[in-house]
């Protein structure tokens, strides 16, 4: 069967083995007031029955499911899904982890911001807040390189970077300014590909836009304090970072330095276990980083002409 829009915006889910947080996602979704949105879930090769257990959610016929038969991780996930929703004819992208719940009118604040801002804008981001209802310290959107958002009181605050946890993008962004790095694979792909879109246009976080990000815990976690079997992810998000803020120039280029000094020292003063295998990864992944050189991929319009044959069932 072909996939029928129902809506003007699809919400990208990225999962990934996690099919009861995955449930509580899509049942939020489903469940939006005032504006509503059809599902473009992207299922990165899961192998505990994440198709089965939501079956009963896709056969309501505004989940498009799409596996990838691989992991191709959480920006590859989003890449693919980012580009499956232009190519269907969507008007606005909406982006978000598989642990996050939105509320009731999340959608709806991000398009009266659409509408007050007359579309002219690069992104809009939805504020996360963690399960006990303080702000989701991780999604905490940029006001500059190492500059947080602090106000909250505003229709819309002047932002520079965000998070793929509610992260609102038309379509016709999207086409012009590529889609997230796949090569990345976790960490730092939607704080690049914000800044990407930033340095063009302006872009803000929507107060009023609120969800919740199901974390495990809201206190954030260096390499100095993870656990040895973690360490594998630091080798992405210290590379990845190179690609980030290299582009910014010479005040990039000092925070970068800056910031990787400081947390060599953090691992050297505060780690209580694989202290060397923690320093090795940082210095390793950063070296590695001047020689990531990432192509930007932009969207294949013409696959997207030819029809979808793909059922709402995937």
């Amino acid at each position: 069967m072909k996939w029928q829009r129902k809506h003007p915006v699809a919400a990208v889910v990225v999962t990934f083995n996690r099919k009861d947080m995955l449930r509580g996602c899509l049942e939020n979704l489903l469940n939006l007031e005032k504006a509503q949105c059809d599902i473009i879930l992207i299922d990165n090769a899961s192998t505990d029955g994440t198709k089965e257990s939501v079956q009963d959610l896709i056969d309501r016929q505004q989940i498009y499911y799409f596996n990838t038969r691989e992991n191709i991780g959480g920006a590859g996930g989003f890449r693919v899904g980012a580009e499956k929703a232009v190519q269907l004819g969507y008007e606005y992208i909406w982006l978000m982890d598989d642990d996050t719940y939105v509320t009731p009118l999340a959608l709806s604040e991000l398009l009266k911001a659409d509408r007050r801002l007359d579309g002219r804008y690069g992104f809009l981001s939805g504020i996360a807040y963690w399960t006990d209802g303080s702000i989701c310290n991780m999604n905490r959107q940029r006001t500059g390189l190492h500059k947080k958002l602090e106000d909250y009181t505003q229709d819309q605050v002047p932002v520079i970077m965000a998070t793929f946890v509610s992260f609102f993008v038309k379509a016709d962004v999207i086409v012009k300014y590529g889609l997230p790095i796949q090569e990345f694979f976790i960490w730092s792909d939607d704080l690049e590909y914000s800044r990407r879109i930033s340095r063009h246009l302006p872009c803000y976080a929507v107060p009023a836009s609120r969800v919740v990000h199901r974390m495990g815990s809201n206190q954030k976690v260096g390499i100095e304090q993870d656990s040895p079997d973690r360490l594998w992810r630091y080798r992405y998000m210290y590379r990845n970072e190179v690609v980030l803020y290299r582009r910014e120039g010479l005040k990039g280029y000092l925070y970068l330095y800056a910031r990787t000094a400081f947390h060599l020292l953090k691992v050297l003063f505060k780690a209580k276990t694989a202290k060397s295998e923690k320093l090795k990864v940082i210095k390793t992944s950063f070296k590695k980083g001047f020689h990531f050189h990432p192509q930007i991929e932009y969207v294949n319009l013409e696959e997207g002409k030819a029809d979808h044959d793909e059922s709402a069932g995937g």
